[in-house]
């Protein structure tokens, strides 16, 4: 099971636990820019797809706050290049 996402405003990035293992997303916020500086779940959470996920709620996320995202981290760059939903949001 996902939890929420949380924005840990104090560690400046985004997280989601599953299977009690947290997956997270460094971010910083310029503007109305959201600069995803790096993508990362634990090695027992890779490949079920969590960081896409994580990816998918930031991305909602940001769309509600009417942010476009600026993806420094190769892995946000290509979620967001494949994601008809999201890829508008690119900056």
């Amino acid at each position: 099971m996902s939890s929420e996402l949380r924005d840990n405003k104090a560690e400046q990035r985004f997280e989601m636990t599953e299977q009690g293992m947290t997956s997270w997303a460094d971010y910083r916020l310029a503007g109305d820019r959201l600069f995803i500086d790096h993508v990362e779940s634990p090695v027992p959470l890779r490949g079920t797809g969590a960081s896409g996920r994580l990816m998918a709620a930031l991305a909602a996320d940001a769309r509600a706050r009417g942010l476009k995202i600026v993806p420094i981290c190769g892995f946000a760059a290509a979620w967001l290049r494949r994601s008809h939903e999201f890829r508008g949001l690119l900056a």
